[in-house]
């Protein structure tokens, strides 16, 4: 099965999650992926950008092919980052740069103000007719400041309260267990056994 993506911490967290699951898989990068016509990821749901993505490779593959689109939702930034989350603060900016401008949307915010969630969408695709949308979703807060070294994106300011930790602080095994993405990729495996 491909993943259609570029980002190297998705294809990392996608074939451990495959890895663990006793899948009978193997998750390669869909084959000269920066060489095919891009996507433009402008839909206003992570569902749709997701959908559209895996239709959009899937017509270059002979396998199946899933994309996933997720991101940050802070419901006091009127949903921001949202579907933007990596472009947040600019098309090339770093995690760290993108960590900082959220921690300074949310200067002066407190409680309630700081809730946040993140969304994950899968789409899977095969030859141009998609086959499955899934989305799952894990709610927390925004830290004032980033903690752990671990995951990627938004995970050092995104804290989870059930396990006290912000997901950069997570185990890989606890993430993948509570992850939105965790989540949204048990729900395919599901979906694969039954079809």
């Amino acid at each position: 099965m491909f993943l259609a993506s570029s980002n190297p911490g998705k294809v990392a967290e996608f074939r451990a999650l495959a890895s663990e699951s006793a899948a009978s898989f193997a998750i390669e990068l869909l084959p000269r992926f920066a060489e095919l016509p891009a996507f433009p990821e402008d839909a206003p749901t992570f569902a749709e950008n997701a959908a559209g993505k895996a239709l959009h490779y899937s017509r270059f593959a002979e396998e199946l092919v899933f994309a996933d689109d997720s991101g940050l939702v802070v419901p006091a930034l009127g949903g921001a980052p949202g579907v933007r989350s990596a472009r947040y603060a600019g098309e090339y900016a770093s995690n760290a740069e993108r960590i900082a401008k959220l921690l300074s949307e949310l200067r002066g915010k407190t409680g309630d103000e700081r809730k946040a969630y993140f969304v994950c969408a899968i789409a899977l695709a095969e030859k141009g007719r998609v086959l499955v949308v899934i989305t799952a979703r894990v709610d927390g807060e925004i830290l004032e400041a980033p903690r752990g070294s671990g995951g990627f994106g938004y995970d050092p300011v995104f804290y989870f309260p059930p396990l006290q930790k912000t997901f950069a602080e997570l185990t890989r095994e606890e993430k993948n267990q509570h992850s939105h993405r965790g989540q949204a990729f048990g729900k395919l495996l599901r979906a694969l056994r039954s079809c």
